[in-house]
This record gives structure tokens, sequence and C-alpha cells, in this order.
């Protein structure tokens, strides 16, 4: 297969903005394609070579790949940044120098996706103190053949910014369309939501059909998405919408964990498929020691402890746990005890389909409890009476509030879903807004007086899951201190995009865009109905979104969070339903 019809295809997603025009060439396209390229050609939809859990990356600043374009097409580095500074893309400034150098060049061979992949791999792959220029030649010997628009995501691919729009729930429709129907999609997804292996999964149902997706399972190694809870303004309602009858557990405020426990070792995953593994040895270790099965899958919360007294500790002070180096001290300075709440595997069993009291026995069942390994506190509540006294306990042991789980049989692990199986309740809900947001970074404005010169504010949005789009729901500018206004460069400035991006609807412009990479926790007075914001766009009211009022940054940024795991549109919905008070004014 040649990689120029791959790249052709991503031209053809790149210029429509309609997601089911996407869903359709993309579809078209990968049923041509021969089953051997199809994982590979999924991996490259997003700019990628394999699963998101999968540790290497590509690597490739800015300015390296600008050598690598120079040299390739002959041309001075200084004109290369010169059409880098007015593009903010590398692949678009590869497209038009690669063009001109075409014109001239005489021989080149084909550029096949096999070639491309092996050398994008060869880029991944160098390290040692000549990694920079080998990793500079590889790419130049694709540039080599590459025609101006295979040039274009080439150079996308190697920074990480492709910038197509084929996201996750993109593609699984596309291969509902092309391998199954519309009826098999849920399957698909579920396929996917228990691998994080979107490759797999199209490989899969090319290969074998809606029969081998459906028995894909959980397995050892391939993290399972996260299940998610919803939430209700009073203890009351929780019981209640439960049947009167339910379990509560503790809610921890530290970093939550899935433990991948095997014959070979222990992987800790964050919910954003990070391999936190070396920031929590001493857990993985005990995680290991403490378990009776050979393998299993657990899902805890990783709390930072008082050395001397044992008190669990505020979020921040687990972050310290985040740190790249200088982790031996940390695992001193900073005790952890992880508070296990579901087990999704044992010994080849998978348990995501059993009803949550069977798994919550199993979890007790298959571990030795004590030291650094404990279960999340939990009582059988059957009154809200009962429920608000748990809820009194939970805030005395300095936990952010309860979880409350349902019974019945239906009590399933539902990864990657929210619902109300799971309903969460925590002591901000008691006071004027119902809980804080984790919102994604679309946008910032310069700012003025001691903040002219650098970011002052930022346009941020929260996701919506339906339309896969990002939708702004304020414009943030208090809460930071001179140390985090110092460091948004390097925060954000990977993400920074010359227009405003196509997974972005926004109405409110701001002096730079970025591509939405990062999550920031973010408390707000309310939520109101408003003219200029375009979440929940004509939801509740016609010509009116819904944003926040007086918003402020908390200081926690959502490392532990991909963009699309921020607050949705369709929780701040409910949330605004939730308000004990009319909201209906506008910003």
């Amino acid at each position: 297969m040649l990689y120029s019809e791959l790249s052709e295809t991503f031209d053809r997603l790149e210029s429509t903005g309609s997601r089911l025009e996407m869903t359709s060439i993309l579809a078209e396209f990968l049923r041509r394609v021969d089953r051997k390229d199809l994982r590979n050609v999924v991996y490259l939809c997003q700019g990628k070579l394999h699963p998101d859990f999968y540790p290497q990356v590509l690597g490739m600043a800015d300015k390296l790949v600008l050598k690598a374009i120079s040299f390739t097409a002959g041309v001075q580095e200084q004109r290369t940044e010169e059409l880098w500074v007015e593009t903010g893309d590398p692949g678009t400034v590869a497209e038009r120098l690669i063009a001109n150098k075409k014109q001239m060049t005489l021989f080149s061979e084909d550029l096949t996706l096999d070639r491309v992949v092996k050398g994008l791999l060869a880029i991944e792959g160098s390290d040692g103190k000549d990694s920079q220029d080998k990793k500079m030649k590889h790419l130049s010997n694709l540039l080599h053949d590459a025609g101006p628009v295979e040039a274009r995501y080439l150079c996308r691919i190697v920074t990480g910014r492709m910038r197509v729009g084929a996201g996750d729930m993109t593609i699984l429709d596309a291969l509902a369309e092309a391998f199954a129907t519309k009826e098999d999609r849920p399957a698909i997804e579920r396929a996917f939501n228990v691998t994080c292996d979107i490759g797999l999964v199209a490989e899969t149902i090319a290969t074998g059909g809606m029969d081998a997706v459906r028995a894909i399972g959980v397995q050892v190694g391939s993290p399972v998405k996260v299940m998610l809870a919803e939430r209700l303004p009073s203890i009351q309602e929780v019981v209640e919408r439960l049947g009167g009858r339910c379990a509560m557990e503790y809610k921890y405020d530290g970093i939550r964990v899935q433990a991948h426990i095997g014959k070979d070792g222990v992987r800790l995953f964050s919910r954003r498929l990070e391999d936190l593994t070396s920031n929590f040895p001493d857990i993985a270790q005990a995680l290991r020691t403490h378990c009776r099965s050979g393998e299993a899958i657990i899902e805890g919360e990783c709390v930072a402890v008082n050395p001397e007294t044992g008190f669990m500790l505020p979020f921040q002070n687990v972050t310290h746990r985040r740190k790249k180096h200088g982790m031996d001290d940390a695992v001193k300075d900073v005790p952890v005890r992880i508070f296990m709440f579901d087990i999704l595997y044992s010994d080849g069993e998978d348990m995501t389909s059993m009803p949550y009291p069977e798994r919550r026995k199993a979890l007790e069942e298959r571990f030795v409890l004590g030291g650094m390994v404990q279960t999340t506190t939990m009582r059988v509540v059957e009154s809200p009476e009962e429920g608000e006294e748990f809820f009194n306990s939970a805030i005395a042991a300095r936990c952010e509030g309860i979880m409350a789980k349902s019974l019945a049989p239906e009590s399933v692990y539902r990864a990657g879903s929210r619902g109300f199986l799971w309903i969460k309740y925590k002591k901000d809900y008691q006071q004027a807004l119902t809980d804080s947001f984790d919102l994604a970074v679309v946008g910032a404005f310069y700012g003025m007086g001691k903040r002219a010169g650098r970011y002052g504010a930022l346009l941020m949005a929260a996701y919506d899951s339906e339309k896969g789009m990002f939708e702004t729901v304020c414009k943030l500018g208090t809460g930071f201190d001179d140390a985090f206004l110092d460091g948004m460069p390097d925060l954000l400035d990977d993400g920074l995009s010359e227009s405003m991006p196509r997974s972005v609807d926004a109405e409110m412009v701001p002096d730079v865009w970025f591509e939405p990479s990062v999550v920031l926790e973010v408390v707000a007075a309310e939520i109101t109905l408003s003219p200029i914001h375009t979440a929940a766009r004509d939801v509740l009211k016609e010509g009116s979104g819904l944003g926040i009022r007086f918003p402020r940054f908390t200081g926690r940024v959502r490392d532990d969070k991909a963009p699309e795991q921020a607050t949705t549109v369709d929780e701040i919905v409910r949330m605004y339903s939730m308000q004990s008070h009319d909201s209906d004014g506008l910003d």
C-alpha cells in the first residue's frame, strides 16, 4: 500500500467539518485496506504507532523537524523558521518546501505504508547521545521520497499534531459502517473500552467479524477504561435513586490507579492510561505481595498519609509522586497507601459482568489486607439517615465525600461509561454550586498590567462526547499565582494552533488557540445561561448556551485526565438543574 493513499484520505478528512462525512470517508477507505495493514492505518489516523497506553512516543520537537525539512528541501534553516513562525505548523512548512523540491528532484522511490511505519519506529527507537541526529536523518529519508501532502502528515505525526479529527468515536463509527451494522456499534465500543486498543478492535472486526469482537475480554496488561459516577444534590436523593438501599464507600482525595498484577510483575495505569508504576514502586510491590491470585486487575486510590499519625493528606501531597526524578526520596518523604474499591479480573475470569456485591466480596477474598494495601471503608445503608451518618464519618476522616453504589443484579462494571449505578456526593455539594469542573484549555488571552507580555487568561471548554467537540464555558483569569503564570508557555505551547482547532466550537475568540490537551480544575459561583458560550447551545434556551460565572483555578492541573475525560456538557446541564436556585441570568 502506498502512503500517498493514506495521506490523501487524511487530506479529505481534514477538508470536512461534518462528522458524518468523516465517518463515511474513513469507512470507505478502511474497506479497501489490506487486513495486515489495518492496525497501523488506524493508529496513524490518530498520529500514533501504538495504543494510548504504550509508553514510547516519537518525541520530535518542532525545531528538530524544521532541521530535517531544511536538509531535505535544500533551503536555509532561517527560511524554514520564518515559514514556521508564519504558519505555526511544521506540516504546512514541509508541504510548501517539499512541493518546490519535488519539481527539481529526478530520483525518488515510492513511499509505501510499510516503509513509513518502519521509519517512524526507527525515529521512536532512536536513543543515546546521537539520538537527535538519528531522528532527523530517519525523517529526512522519508521526506526525500514524500510528496507535498505526504510530507505534511509525516511532520504532523512526528510532532504529535495530526489535526484531521479522527477521534476514537469517529473511528469506531467508521468500523461499524465498514464491517458491521449500526446495531453492532455498542459491542464495538465495549471491545474498545475493555482493551483501550483501537487497532486491535479494527483488526479483529475485519478478520473475525462481530463474533470475534464480542469475544474480546479484559486481559492483564491492557488497561480498561474506567467506570464513572453521576451526581445528585442530596443524600436523600442518592439513596432513593438506588432503591432505598445501597453501598457507600469513602471517596478519597488521591490518584485513581488501575493495577494489573501479573506473573511477571505489576503495572499501574492512570485514568489517562499513563504508566505510573515507577511513581509508586512501593505500591506495586505491596500489591504483588498481598495478592492471593496469580493474575488480577484492581482499581484503587493512591493516597498520601502522614508517616507519624497515619492521617490521610490532601491531594497536593500525593502529586509529589508524579515526579520523573528523585523517586527514591519521594517514596521515603511521601508515604502512600492504596485503598482498593473494585476488581475487574482474576486468574482468567472477567469480573466486569458481575454485580458489585460479588466483585466487592471477591476483592476482599483475593487480597491480604493491611499496611499499604487496604480496601475503601464501605457500609451498606438502608435509609437517608444512615447515609448522612456515613457521609459525616467520611468528612471526619478527611475524605472528599462518598461514593454510593448500586447493589442490584444489574450493577455490573460499565467500562468507559457514566451512570447512576455509581453516584458521588461531596461536601462541595452543600454549597451554592454542586462541584468543581475539570475543563480543557482551548485558548489564551494576553495579559495586561503586571501580566503584560504573557498569557493572562484562558478560554476553557467542556467536552461533548456525542459530537466529539470541546465547547466553551468560561474565560478563566483568577486563581493563578506567579509561578503558574510563568509556567503557562511550557504547559500549553506544545498545543499551539494557528486557527481554531477542528475539535473546538467557540464564539469567543482568544489571542492564541490550543489543541485541547491540558485539563485544569476550576470552581465557580454558579452555572448560567450564556449568549457567548457554546456548551449546550440551544439545549435549554434557543440562542443560549451554558457558562460558569466567577470561575477560579484551584491550582490543580489534572494531568491524570485526558482532554476527552474533562467534565462533559451533559454533566454541566445536569449540574445546572441541580442548583438550589433558578439561574436564568445571562453572562
